[in-house]
């Protein structure tokens, strides 16, 4: 019997711990989508054509095929990748809800602004779990 040579690669529990955050996140904000819709139309920038609605269910969609791509070590790699563009891309809405929440109070505009800089770190994960499985 021929003994074979593993490649080495980044996969530890920690970034096995890092993919099911980053596909948990996923999981709920997309569950939410569908749950509080019009929390998500109010978001959507003004400049995308057509509903706000199809953006919101899309992003949704969007939000759970990642949680799967994450969850599932086969497709992980590429899940991660993927949801570090997807992060990117939806920032924009993260800008318009300090915009849109600054009627509603000190504390939602806190909550909002402190959102913003969160993106980063999300960003990094999602790559990490990206480059965990390559």
């Amino acid at each position: 019997m021929r003994d074979t040579v593993r490649k080495p690669t980044l996969s530890t529990g920690r970034d096995t711990g890092a993919a099911r955050s980053v596909a948990s996140m996923f999981a709920v904000t997309g569950a939410i989508h569908f749950l509080r819709p019009s929390v998500f139309d109010a978001i959507v920038p003004r400049l995308l054509p057509g509903s706000s609605r199809f953006w919101t269910v899309s992003s949704g969609l969007a939000e759970w095929a990642l949680a799967w791509l994450v969850a599932t070590r086969a497709t992980r790699s590429i899940g991660g990748l993927l949801s570090a563009v997807f992060l990117v891309a939806v920032f924009p809405a993260n800008v318009r809800t300090v915009r849109v929440v600054r009627a509603k109070g000190t504390p939602a505009l806190l909550a909002a602004l402190a959102r913003l800089p969160l993106q980063l770190p999300l960003i990094a994960l999602a790559l990490r779990v990206g480059r965990s499985e390559s």
